[in-house]
C-alpha cells in the first residue's frame, strides 16, 4: 500500500527555495510513497467562519480540503517572514483545522521542513507551524525537521534537488513521515 503525503508551501513566489525544496521532495519520494505539491493555496480567502457555512464553502477552500482529505500525512514546508510563519501556510492550516475536531489534519501525521536566508534556516517559523498544525488537531512527528539556513547563497546555483545533504535530509523526514501514517501501519 503506498502512503499519498500532501505538500502545502508557504511562499507563493514562483522561484521560491521552499517550492524548490518542495519539488525535491516530490523527485525523490521512495518507491510506494507519494507526495503531492498543492497548487493553489494562493486562491484560498482567509479563513472567516461566515463563509465556511456548509454547502457553500469558497472553491478554493473546498479544494484544499479534499485534496487534504485523500492525504495520509503532511509535509510543510515554511519559510520564514519576520520571525514567523507566512499568513498563507497559516491560513492554509486554519481552514483544514474545521470542522473543530473533525478537520483534514485530525490525528494525520504532519512534518514541517523549510529553508531560509537567516543562519537558522527558519526554525522559528518552523516550529510555529509546528504548533499551530498540532493544535489545529494533527499528529506533528517531532523529530521530523529539516531547516537549512543560506537559501539564497546555497541554491543560487544549485536546485535542492541537486543538493546530496538536503537529498538525504529531506529523504529522512519522508521516511520518519512515511513511518507515522495510518497507510504504512
Amino acid at each position: 500500500m503506498s502512503v499519498r503525503i500532501l505538500a502545502l508551501v508557504g511562499s507563493l513566489r514562483s522561484g521560491s527555495h521552499n517550492r524548490q525544496l518542495a519539488e525535491a521532495a516530490v523527485k525523490h519520494a521512495p518507491q510506494g510513497v507519494e507526495v503531492v505539491l498543492y497548487e493553489g493555496l494562493a486562491d484560498v480567502p482567509f479563513y472567516n467562519e461566515d463563509i465556511d457555512v456548509e454547502g457553500a464553502v469558497p472553491q478554493a477552500a473546498a479544494a484544499l480540503r479534499e485534496a487534504a482529505g485523500s492525504a495520509d500525512s503532511f509535509l510543510l514546508f515554511s519559510p520564514e517572514y519576520n520571525g514567523t510563519i507566512p499568513a498563507v501556510l497559516k491560513n492554509a492550516i486554519d481552514w483544514l483545522s474545521r470542522p473543530y475536531g473533525a478537520g483534514a489534519l485530525t490525528g494525520k501525521p504532519v512534518a514541517v521542513v523549510g529553508t531560509a536566508f537567516g543562519q537558522y534556516g527558519g526554525v522559528w517559523a518552523q516550529d510555529e507551524a509546528r504548533k499551530a498544525a498540532g493544535i489545529a488537531g494533527g499528529a506533528v512527528v517531532a523529530e521530523a525537521k529539516l531547516s537549512i539556513p543560506g537559501s539564497v547563497t546555497r541554491f543560487a546555483e544549485t536546485h535542492p534537488a541537486d543538493d546530496t545533504e538536503v537529498v538525504e535530509g529531506l529523504t529522512k523526514v519522508i521516511e520518519q513521515l512515511t513511518q507515522a501514517a495510518p497507510a504504512a501501519a
